[in-house]
């Protein structure tokens, strides 16, 4: 039997988790958006008036990056073939190192609200157009994915179906993005942050009691081969070599972290250029810790499933289901524990969806919209602009959900 839309697993419990988290996130863009500077001026609406602290940057950037794909897709990984994701902090450490001595001290120096200004400076402003059109296609094309993750694992817990439950998600995203600006991603996300943490630890404790103790988990997972992750091979077949995660992995993240525009925008945020080398340090220590526990998870999966493995009994159709279904099976007595996963994967892909968006409307504005105005726009009809073009893009990119499910496997798109 498949896993379907008529199997409901979720408490009264759940659903207030849930539902009180997507709350509190939106209150957090009221209080950004409705009271204070409210965000009326670009810079403020971008920058978030260039005076943030270390720890919001950091962690922002840590779960933007662990959008709920990785979240889903990772135990489903590390179940398949293997705890490879051991090495990862080493390639955070490549990622820190090229940020801190290489990329940072340029943007710092330029000061510029986007990366794609510099390749104008550096190059001639085709260079720059050009670029800036594969990063809103590539954007346009990600976001989906971001969406439908989450509606995924509340559509194989709860029955609701996927497409509605992405338009709840996408629609409560695009309300505190809009209207908040970058202070309410950076606030939305330190609070998505501890969720993920909470629930993820929950998750493992909840594991590993039912699974009578680490030592039992670790046994498995070692008769299984599952912990055989030092291979230094330079095989370009091998799917998870120690070369490709230690320095591929770590030339990425500086890619798709450091300066990406999601990233550097965040950088210069702050007021000092030291503070982002601690930003460094900090992300790295935060996306160790969810990488850790993803891990865990991931071995808890083989060890309960070793010998009955779900997707090949078809009780799920897609290795997606699997951690859902795990947290089904496991919480059937423990009302709240499915809700928390819902939410975890909910907040990391909140987190990433509200970045996006956020980025979006700086590229846009600066490489599109400024050139169609005679005269410079003023700071607050520049941050109203903004405001616009997030909605816009976000009804956009949502619009687009209703492909993803016809793709492949999460984790294996988010690879590509």
């Amino acid at each position: 039997m498949t896993l379907n839309a008529s199997s409901s697993v979720l408490t009264w419990h759940d659903y207030v988790i849930f539902i009180v988290t997507l709350a509190i996130s939106s209150l957090i863009g009221i209080r950004f958006g409705c009271f204070g500077t409210r965000q009326a001026t670009a810079r403020e609406y971008l920058l978030a008036g260039k005076n943030m602290k270390i720890l919001p940057i950091a962690v922002s950037i840590a779960v933007s990056h662990f959008s709920g794909i990785l979240i889903l897709g990772l135990p489903a990984e590390v179940h398949r073939y293997g705890a490879s994701a051991w090495l990862l902090p080493v390639a955070y450490m490549v990622m820190g190192l090229l940020g801190v001595f290489v990329y940072l001290p340029v943007f710092f120096k330029l000061q510029l609200t986007n990366t794609y200004e510099y390749l104008e400076r550096r190059f001639d402003r085709k260079t720059r157009i050009l670029s800036f059109i594969f990063y809103m296609v590539t954007e346009i094309l990600f976001y989906p994915m971001y969406v439908y993750t989450p509606a995924l694992t509340f559509a194989t817990a709860s029955g609701v179906n996927v497409h509605l439950a992405a338009v709840v998600l996408s629609a409560v995203c695009i309300f505190y993005t809009a209207i908040g600006g970058l202070k309410t991603v950076l606030w939305t996300d330190i609070f998505q942050y501890g969720v993920i943490i909470l629930s993820l630890t929950v998750i493992c404790t909840v594991g590993f009691k039912l699974s009578e103790g680490f030592s039992s988990v670790w046994k498995a997972a070692s008769d299984g081969q599952l912990l055989q992750t030092f291979d230094f091979s330079l095989d370009i077949t091998v799917r998870h070599g120690c070369w490709g995660i230690t320095l591929g992995q770590g030339i990425q993240l500086a890619a798709g972290i450091v300066v990406h525009q999601t990233g550097v925008q965040k950088y210069l945020a702050l007021s000092k250029f030291v503070d982002s080398m601690w930003v460094v340090v900090c992300t790295s220590i935060s996306m160790f810790f969810v990488a850790t526990l993803c891990v865990f998870i991931g071995l808890l999966t083989y060890s309960k499933y070793k010998d009955c493995d779900p997707l090949t009994s078809r009780i799920i159709s897609k290795h997606d289901q699997l951690l859902p279904y795990y947290v089904g099976e496991i919480a059937k007595n423990l009302p709240g524990v499915s809700g928390l996963l819902i939410t975890t994967v909910s907040c990391a892909s909140l987190s990433s969806m509200s970045s996006s968006l956020n980025a979006l409307s700086a590229v846009v504005y600066k490489n599109l919209v400024y050139f169609f105005f005679k005269d410079t726009p003023s700071e607050k009809k520049a941050a109203t602009i903004l405001k616009l073009i997030v909605l816009i893009m976000g009804i956009l990119c949502s619009l687009l959900v209703l492909i993803v499910d016809q793709l492949g496997e999460i984790i294996s798109i988010f690879l590509l």
